[in-house]
């Protein structure tokens, strides 16, 4: 076989495997492409990203058509925060007319939890609408799964029931390859009974989160996503809402440390009320901060204000 031979060989090949991994593989150029349910970009596509969800003509009611519905949001859906939840459900779905809702990323951990209203008399076993309206947490992962629990206030495994809608998040759409690690810090609740607890204790716990040169935020998005059933089994837990997002975060370097303001939304003082609990949560938003080497000094807001907040 002569060089020249050899030469057109190689070439044929190289132009077979890029015609494969562009338009077999990696389909159109510059163009959205559905997969697993997300729309991801293929090059620099000029249009915008499709509103509508993508993943076939898949339902998500299969097995549970007659027990409960729901129309918004559907199977493999983006999502955004806040989510608006509506459906219909048997009567006995509820209980004083009212059922919980949990939302959950890739990791497992819980982003938001809340209550869905029955919007018409619910005892009957006929269906009735329901409507939620749930704020969550930055997830880790760009899927997740929203469950809607049957309310079972006997505790009984056998009365408890479900409904798991698979979902997508529309903040994480580019995942870097490189990860790094960083600590939140947690309520230690080993040692509640014992005199004098001290309600700002707290544990260090470490988080492995997307490499960023925003790392206090990254820090700060991994604490408000909680703590692991590990950790709580352990005693380590997070007295902060879910569902609570950080509105403006900035750290001001100055001579012998620098001061971080953080600004939440409402549902980080949402029913929140007793010294302790209000102790616990400045504790561990304030230490999550000053693992920084730049901030000695934490002031938080919501809404802006500083004055009126955490009240016990």
């Amino acid at each position: 076989m002569t060089k020249n031979i050899k030469i057109f060989i190689i070439i044929i090949a190289v132009l077979t495997g890029w015609f494969f991994i562009r338009f077999v593989i990696g389909g159109p150029e510059d163009n959205w492409i559905c997969r697993q349910g997300q729309w991801v970009k293929h090059g620099v596509p000029s249009a915008p990203m499709p509103s509508e969800p993508c993943g076939g003509e898949e339902t998500i009611n299969s097995g549970k058509t007659d027990l409960i519905k729901i129309d918004s949001p559907q199977l493999n859906q983006i999502i955004e925060s806040p989510l608006f939840i509506k459906g219909e459900a048997r009567g006995f779905w509820f209980f004083e007319a009212s059922f919980p809702i949990k939302l959950f990323d890739g990791n497992g951990f819980l982003l938001g939890i809340t209550t869905a209203q029955a919007l018409e008399d619910w005892m009957t076993e006929k269906f009735v609408p329901f409507k939620a309206a749930l704020p969550f947490a930055v997830p880790s992962t760009s899927e997740g799964k929203l469950i809607l629990e049957k309310d079972n206030p006997s505790g009984l495994p056998e009365q408890a029931d479900e409904l798991v809608v698979p979902v997508y998040f529309k903040e994480v759409t580019e995942i870097s390859p490189e990860f790094m690690t960083v600590k939140i810090f947690l309520s230690d609740s080993r040692f509640v009974n014992e005199p004098y607890f001290d309600c700002s204790r707290t544990i260090a716990v470490e988080r492995r989160v997307f490499r960023t040169s925003a790392v206090a935020r990254a820090a700060i998005e991994a604490l408000l996503r909680g703590a692991t059933e590990e950790e709580i089994n352990q005693g380590f837990v997070s007295n902060i809402n879910s569902g609570v997002r950080v509105q403006r975060l900035s750290v001001n370097p100055s001579t012998g440390g620098g001061t971080a303001e953080i600004d939440f939304d409402e549902q980080l003082e949402f029913q929140v009320g007793g010294s302790c609990r209000v102790a616990a949560i400045r504790a561990q938003v304030t230490e999550t901060l000053k693992q920084l080497s730049t901030v000695d000094n934490v002031v938080i807001s919501v809404n802006g204000r500083t004055e009126d907040i955490l009240q016990p």
